[in-house]
């Protein structure tokens, strides 16, 4: 035995791993493995490192070779975290892929990917899961000591806990407690995403018998309000198959008080449970359904068209049912064997689609999203690695999984600019990065949206990606009537009322006389997004960046909606001393304000975000939405992604211009898409509706295609400019952004980057120049945009060339100090 031992070391392999780091580093760094570690070391799992003086990291391993390093002397892993690789050779090609493409360095991918559960690292914080009772009975010594010391401190970092326990490595001993739900990582705690919940009432099964129902209206001749609530559950009982709270309350008039009082005589039982928020969600409670001849028409067309084609865009109007033609492909892929991932731009406004294919899919179906905790993010990551899940919902992230055989990638609204991340690196998008990842698999995407991306649309009309249209909306619905208001010809007669023309008003009035409910649209949070002083024009400005204060009126301050800076607001003008201070123009919380007064009956909500920040405060928006607790909704854009409701009959644009006069080339296109959204949120059910648009400019071009629902218009006269103009989708665009704290340094180091750039690319360097906002947190900003034609140059060597310039700048003294930002297709 002993001889069979000495022989078997004599013949052991010393190993190298390369590792993937979770930093922004150029290189991945490479470790010795200790012999002991010869077997467990494998691609894709976990290993705890040191890097620096005594930083400890979780890295993923990315290559075994039996190669030193030449440059540097290899340091030993420490520890090997897994039984299993949790990272498959298909994300690490995927990694590589986005930090290639987007100009990043793989381990901010890394960062990016995976939850941070499963990356702890020395300064990561651990707290105690309160939602997991610990039975510390069974805990080891060294879990009982971490318990106790989080008992006393609420948070501790990996650091603080391997000095606790007198160790260095303590990764296993954590990895185990979160395993078994003792603790949490705290970034993600705070804020946990919850289902839509709504209390149902059923009647105690003793009175059922009519003799003891008859007693019990005479007993309850005292409580006229308790009687009024059972007679309009027994009305409401006839015909509907849950009886929900509020069912009883709109019915009877009868208050939350009298219907508490019967669910405590026992009398009522009411019972809580998760619901969808469609209004025709008993329809579909089978998961049966049947498309209409257009949808089934587009469905076939779609199928065919996969036969050739590895992606297909599906244009189709507002409220035309794409989502059950996703479900029938779903299907498809479900009963083949093949997982599904199905991508969405904002997982909180579209909760509905949640419940609606879980009713169709089951438990097959996971969700993906930042409103998750970090234990529940790794419990999904775990079960589409261990093949769990068929069908993933999700938000950008969800492009990260470990898929194992991905058939199918749906990209809802895939216009959406949610599906952009535009900082920190990777400044990916994840509708391109999904039809690359779909590649991988050599599986297809559908791409829907009522108003396709110029890209995708351009994609599709050179026959690169498949077309399919649905021009009609589901069951014959109208698409709304649209009105287009003046605001200056109102403002002259004396017709409007704060920002409201009579037009608006009189709609609103009507709507909520009919017991419907309206939406209003403004793009700009806060109460008024400038302070001046009318004697001097002195404008209060952030201190951090270069842009006005906005005033808050809930918090009575001027908030910076760059860096969260605050400062109270002045009742007299810092620079004149005047008293004069006026607030110019106005946001969402002013327009809730002003509406307070002019439709006193009315009840109103706000959706932005301040108003969403806490925790299901936006659940609780919607809900109180769906039950038409709320008739008059201010928002922003939140509101024109994926909402529907079937009593949403008047949508009011409070203010178009601030759209269409954006300093941008897309802000053409982009306002033609907010407009249609927001307009196809209006008459989704049978009653049509009715759609205002106020402005100053009415004969816009653009307005007038919303009008006439005229995309193809928009589409041709927008393309012209941009093949003139030399834009995407004709050329390819890349921005370098530098920020220096000091701008005269910043200046010299732009003008520098920019003179090496175009000894490579010409007059394809544009700038630098300062963008909109040319500071922010105390950095200064330089633009570059380099713009290269999709024939005659290869846009990887171009990529190349310019990150040799980049690195040739960052070894010069001159880059002291300087941050360099590379965003590709920054749209």
């Amino acid at each position: 035995m002993l001889e069979f031992a000495s022989s078997d070391t004599s013949v052991r392999k010393t190993l190298f791993v390369e590792v993937i780091l979770p930093l922004a580093i150029a290189k991945n760094y490479t470790y010795r493995v200790p012999f002991e570690m010869n077997d467990a070391v494998a691609i894709g799992k976990r290993v705890v490192v040191q890097f620096g003086k005594s930083k400890l990291y979780t890295a993923i391993v990315a290559s075994i070779g039996t190669q030193a390093p030449e440059k540097y002397e290899a340091k030993y892993l420490l520890e090997v975290l897994d039984d299993q690789p949790i990272v498959t050779p298909y994300q690490l090609q995927l990694w590589q892929w986005i930090a290639d493409y987007y100009m990043c360095n793989v381990g901010e991918v890394m960062n990016a990917a995976l939850p941070s559960a499963l990356k702890l690292a020395s300064e990561t914080k651990i707290v105690l899961n309160k939602d997991f009772p610990i039975d510390r009975a069974t805990l080891h010594d060294k879990e009982f000591l971490i318990a106790e010391a989080l008992d006393l401190q609420p948070e501790l970092t990996v650091s603080d806990i391997a000095k606790l326990l007198g160790q260095k490595t303590v990764m296993p001993i954590l990895k185990g407690m979160f395993e078994k739900n003792i603790i949490n990582i705290s970034e993600e705690v705070s804020d946990r995403y919850k289902p839509r919940k709504r209390t149902f009432i059923t009647l105690n099964p003793v009175y059922h018998n009519q003799d003891n129902l008859r007693e019990l209206f005479n007993i309850l001749e005292r409580a006229p309000k308790q009687a009024d609530a059972l007679l309009a559950y027994m009305k409401l009982a006839r015909y509907q198959k849950a009886v929900s709270k509020n069912d009883i309350t709109e019915e009877s008039g009868a208050g939350a008080a009298a219907i508490k009082a019967l669910i405590e005589k026992e009398i009522f039982i009411a019972e809580d449970k998760n619901v969808s928020r469609l209004h025709y969600e008993e329809e579909n409670d089978t998961g049966i359904f049947d498309l209409s001849e257009q949808q089934q028409t587009a469905l076939t067309d779609i199928q065919r068209q996969f036969d050739d084609k590895d992606t297909v865009l599906l244009y189709g109007v507002t409220s035309s049912g794409k989502t059950q033609i996703y479900v029938r492909l779903i299907e498809e892929m479900i009963n083949s064997g093949r997982q599904v991932l199905y991508l969405l731009p904002e997982i909180a406004l579209t909760t509905h689609i949640i419940e609606r294919l879980r009713a169709y899919f089951g438990n097959n179906i996971g969700v993906y999203h930042s409103k998750f905790n970090d234990n529940e993010r790794a419990e999904v990551w775990q079960k589409v690695l261990n093949g769990d899940y068929r069908v993933i919902l999700g938000a950008r992230s969800s492009v990260f999984l470990p898929f194992d055989d991905l058939g199918l990638i749906i990209v809802d609204e895939e216009h959406e600019t949610s599906y952009k991340q535009f900082d920190p690196a990777p400044r990916y998008n994840a509708r391109d990065v999904a039809i690359y990842l779909s590649a991988m698999y050599k599986g297809k995407v559908l791409l829907g949206s009522a108003t396709p991306s110029f890209e995708s649309y351009f994609n599709a009309r050179v026959h690169k990606y498949g077309l399919t249209e649905l021009v009609q909306r589901y069951g014959g619905v109208e698409l709304p009537d649209i009105e287009v208001v003046s605001i200056a010809d109102e403002t002259r007669q004396k017709t409007i009322q704060s920002h409201f023309t009579s037009v608006l008003m009189k709609d609103m009035q009507q709507a909520i006389i009919n017991k419907e409910q309206v939406i209003l649209f403004q793009n700009r949070r806060g109460y008024a997004p400038l302070l001046m002083c009318r004697t001097c024009a002195h404008t209060p400005k952030c201190i951090n960046c270069d842009v006005s204060l906005t005033y808050h009126k809930s918090s009575g301050k001027l908030h910076c909606h760059y860096c969260g800076y605050k400062e109270d607001s002045p009742n007299v003008c810092p620079a004149c001393g005047s008293t004069h201070m006026e607030y110019k123009g106005f946001g969402t919380e002013k327009i809730e304000d002003e509406l307070s007064v002019l439709l006193p009956d009315a009840r109103l909500a706000r959706m932005d975000m301040d108003t969403t920040r806490s925790r299901n405060a936006l659940q609780n928006i919607l809900n109180s939405l769906e039950e038409k607790k709320i008739d008059v909704l201010v928002g922003t854009q939140m509101v024109a992604k994926g909402l529907d409701f079937a009593d949403v009959t008047v949508i009011g644009i409070i203010n178009a211009d601030s759209l269409l006069k954006f300093p941008d080339y897309r802000a053409n296109e982009r306002s033609y898409q907010m407009l249609s959204q927001v307009s196809g949120r209006a008459g989704r059910r049978g009653k049509r509706g009715k759609v205002v648009i106020q402005t100053y400019d009415v004969g816009h071009r653009v307005i007038k295609q919303v009008i006439e629902n005229d995309y193809h218009d928009l589409y041709f006269t927008e393309m012209e400019e941009r093949r003139s103009f030399k834009y995407p989708p004709y050329y390819r665009i890349i921005n370098l952004d530098i920020k220096h704290k000091d701008p005269d340094a910043l200046y010299n180091q732009a003008v520098y980057l920019a003179n090496e750039l175009r000894k490579q690319f010409g007059d394809r360097v544009i700038g630098p120049e300062a963008p909109l906002v040319s500071r922010i947190r105390n950095y200064y900003i330089k633009s570059i945009m380099l713009k290269f034609e999709k024939d005659g140059i290869s846009i990887n060597k171009a990529k190349a060339v310019i990150r040799d310039v980049i690195t040739q700048f960052q070894t010069t003294k001159l880059s002291k100090g300087s941050i360099v930002q590379p965003d590709v297709d920054p749209y």
